[in-house]
């Protein structure tokens, strides 16, 4: 028999969420609700599709591949709804992007300046971590998402946007200040540092670099944002080593300062990423031709600077 389009969203919700109360609150429905539709889907197709492990509610074989193409069909349908809009000649339309919290300082710039040039335009971004970014590009939430580097596989298609040299900061009235030469990595690493979860594309960088040179923060203090590692550096609890574009304001005003240390910056790159095959908006189209050809005068400002 057919099955409705809200029941494979639904679906497609408590796989990634692996639960029906998270599934719940992202669609905004009640629990028995959701639990009721999934039983219903099971029973209907006659498929165990979930099984209970502990607290979470996880894919079975057979529900692993009936996701496969679940996403394929919110794919396509958000497609649809693309190309009806296109068709219509729709002026504005909304453009929902999802950036890492170490590419808002940027991204809300160029947002702004886009806005600006395209009257009537609703507009969602969502600021957060390198793990839900990846579940909301699983989920085909996004138009795009802008993100250090990008998973490998995963359906996902990425292109190159710019630098994201990572830099070693201090406070200005830190001892390693003002020494007047390039300072080694053994200078450095002797210190605190103030530095992101694990997990994060940040400290997997990090951690990757100081790899090959056989070295690592042997003395640090875990943080959740980098917003949290600029305040506590420049209270002096220690060193941090974030994306030069996190920290121009700071930089202006005196707050902190780069430190010139051998090995550094760490050479990175920003990245527009997508689902692979997935057809944009006019307005989202629009939206990505203006980064890629605007976003590199930041890097260009932050060096003359």
């Amino acid at each position: 028999m057919p099955y409705s389009l809200s029941q494979i969203r639904i679906f497609e919700a408590v796989a990634q969420y692996e639960s029906y109360t998270r599934a719940a609150e992202k669609l905004f429905m009640t629990q028995p609700a959701v639990s009721m539709q999934i039983k219903q889907l099971e029973d209907d197709s006659g498929l165990a599709l979930f099984e209970r492990q502990g607290k979470k509610m996880c894919l079975t074989p057979i529900g692993k591949e009936v996701q496969h193409y679940a996403s394929r069909v919110l794919q396509a349908h958000n497609d649809m709804l693309g190309v009806m809009k296109e068709l219509k000649g729709t002026k504005g339309g909304h453009l929902v992007v999802s950036v890492a919290t170490t590419a808002n300082y940027f991204v809300t710039q160029l947002l702004a300046e886009f806005s600006q040039q395209h009257e009537g335009i609703n507009i969602t971004l969502d600021v957060t971590n390198r793990h839900t970014l990846l579940d909301q590009l699983e989920n085909h939430e996004p138009d795009m998402v802008i993100m250090g580097e990008p998973p490998k596989g995963h359906g996902l298609q990425s292109e190159r946007l710019m630098e994201n040299p990572l830099v070693v900061i201090a406070a200005p009235t830190h001892p390693l200040v003002g020494i007047g030469r390039p300072l080694l990595l053994s200078d450095v690493l002797a210190e605190r540092f103030i530095v992101r979860e694990k997990g994060s594309g940040t400290r997997s960088a990090i951690e990757r670099h100081l790899h090959k040179y056989s070295a690592s923060c042997k003395n640090s203090l875990e943080m959740r944002s980098n917003e949290t590692i600029k305040h506590a550096v420049e209270a002096g609890l220690g060193l941090g080593i974030v994306s030069m574009h996190t920290i121009q304001p700071e930089l202006d005003s005196g707050r902190l300062v780069i430190l010139q240390v051998e090995n550094f910056p760490i050479h990175r790159h920003w990245h527009v990423v997508m689902r692979k095959g997935k057809r944009l908006s006019p307005i989202a189209r629009e939206f990505k031709q203006f980064v890629m050809a605007e976003a590199p005068r930041f890097i260009k400002n932050a060096k003359g600077k």
